[in-house]
């Protein structure tokens, strides 16, 4: 209990005192609450234990089934919306922000849920669903949906998740615990660079056809004028 309230007090600076968050940071409730009956649900105290998650999601808004596995130092942001698999695994340290889903994708009775490392951050919103290994202190980005393993020290943003190249120059910018929204978007980069690329390749034939006298082509209506509205007006359908 005193590692899950330091993990608030370290991650939240909205937090004030030990005492405040203790007594009013829901978050830190569905941690103990889900302990207790994660001791039950080992006991074979099936019912019991369902019954404690339940209650504690009505009090919390978070839902974590009682055969999930949550590490130390755990900390769950505001809470609203979390939901965690029965198979699902959580490492130390992880920062959750709220709505984020830890889901599976099959109704095998097996490991269906991701198991996520140690010291990860999940941004607000993201689903991470299937039987997938989220390595040590990945990153996903608010609102993403990973359905592929993600390496250690990866960042994944985007819907389907994409994880972002190593090397990218921006990435240092993103080491901070709480910037899970302010992330790159590899595939808004890739259309910036082509679009530069365009231009340039652009200039260049212009340049070549003024060097050769050549009359360039004029450029064609990127949208063709509909026939069916010649007067700017949708076409008055028979009977109607």
């Amino acid at each position: 209990m005193r590692q899950d309230v330091e993990a608030a007090c370290s991650n939240d600076p909205a937090a004030r005192s030990r005492l405040e968050v203790a007594l009013t940071y829901p978050g830190i409730h569905a941690l103990w609450a889900h302990r207790v009956a994660h001791d039950l649900w080992n006991d074979g105290e099936k019912l019991s234990a369902r019954f404690l998650a339940h209650m504690s999601r009505f009090v919390t808004g978070v839902e974590i089934h009682p055969g999930a596995r949550i590490g130390h130092g755990v900390f769950i942001d505001h809470g609203m919306g979390v939901v965690i698999g029965e198979t699902a695994t959580v490492g130390d340290g992880c920062l959750i922000y709220k709505g984020v889903v830890l889901g599976g994708t099959s109704l095998e009775h097996r490991v269906r849920h991701p198991q996520v490392g140690r010291d990860v951050v999940i941004g607000s919103n993201a689903c991470v669903l299937g039987n997938i290994t989220i390595g040590d202190g990945a990153r996903i980005g608010s609102g993403s949906v990973v359905v592929r393993p993600v390496p250690s020290g990866g960042t994944v943003v985007g819907v389907p998740g994409r994880l972002v190249p190593m090397g990218v120059g921006r990435q240092a910018r993103f080491s901070a615990m709480l910037d899970h929204a302010n992330l790159p978007d590899p595939v808004t980069d890739m259309i910036r660079v082509l679009s530069a690329q365009n231009e340039r390749l652009r200039e260049r034939v212009e340049q070549l056809e003024a060097k050769l006298d050549i009359q360039s082509a004029p450029e064609s209506e990127p949208y063709p004028e509909d026939p069916l509205m010649l007067d700017g007006n949708m076409p008055k359908l028979e009977g109607g």
